[in-house]
């Protein structure tokens, strides 16, 4: 089958084309910038676009059976929102993969999207999650709990510092999965109609137990802190006022570290107390 990737050149993005290639597809990686993936080199196809200017994806689904999303906003922005790219660059994308007969959508959101409509980064996948439902495609939506990348991107530079400092006075956990373990899931069930998977990996710890195996890690006593649930509250009101795209990140980061996100299917053998290990090897 012939499969678009939209957003081809993340990480998640990088392992679907692997993924696809693996499992001899038809690839086609789209990006607002087009990077080599180690091991696909002139094994799939390219393509320079975004999914915010419509003109820019014209003909980019023509002959596909199958578009894969995982189009979002990943770090502050002053100049888009979440709404801009979670929400109306996939609508961009939708409309093109119906305009070129695309018979299957997949999409990658997060998990417990329509959780609080208050938090913006959760909002718009929501808004998108039902707009695709809709749309007379065949969808299938994932709802992945985290990646393993994405936590050590938080905990490290904390580490680094010397002290990690956890949110509100409880703890709550999360199965994060690999990313590479997601992909091949995501192949796999690409074409499933109407059917939606909250996805994480096979080793479920809480915030506090993974800040005590950075520490470890890297060879440093453990020193946590927690700070009040309202500090952030307050952050996000002043970055709003600033009107440097930081809010959004801060309410999304707020219920990330104040809700449970364990996600009941459960996939791949990568172990996220290894990967931690791995990160200070390098």
């Amino acid at each position: 089958m012939k499969v678009v990737v939209a957003g081809a050149f993340g990480h998640l993005g990088s392992d679907l084309i692997r993924a696809l290639v693996k499992a001899g597809h038809e690839a086609v990686g789209f990006g607002r910038t087009i990077r080599p993936i180690p091991e696909c080199e002139g094994k799939f196809t390219a393509v320079k676009a975004d999914a915010q200017d419509r003109e820019s994806l014209r003909g980019v689904c023509d002959g596909a059976d199958v578009v894969i999303s995982t189009v979002g906003l990943t770090k502050a922005s002053a100049e888009v929102s979440c709404y801009d790219v979670d929400y109306q660059g996939n609508m961009n994308l939708l409309d093109e993969a119906r305009r070129a007969g695309v018979r299957h959508f997949a999409y990658v959101s997060v998990l417990k999207a329509d959780g609080d409509p208050s938090v913006p980064m959760l909002d718009a996948k929501a808004k998108f999650e039902n707009q695709l439902k809709a749309s007379g495609l065949k969808w299938v939506i994932f709802r992945p709990s985290g990646y393993f990348y994405d936590i050590a991107k938080v905990f490290m530079p904390m580490v680094e510092k010397g002290k990690v400092t956890l949110l509100g006075s409880g703890d709550v956990h999360a199965n994060v999965v690999d990313t590479p373990d997601f992909a091949e899931f995501i192949v796999e069930h690409m074409c499933d109609d109407g059917a939606m998977f909250d996805v994480g990996g096979k080793e479920t710890w809480s915030y506090e137990e993974l800040a005590r195996m950075f520490f470890a890690a890297a060879e440093k006593e453990p020193v946590i802190s927690r700070a009040p649930v309202w500090l952030f509250d307050v952050l996000a009101w002043v970055n709003k006022k600033k009107k440097n795209g930081k809010e959004a990140i801060i309410r999304f980061s707020k219920w990330t570290l104040t809700h449970e996100m364990v996600a009941d299917t459960v996939v791949g053998d990568a172990s996220f107390a290894a990967y931690i290990k791995s990160c200070y090897r390098k």
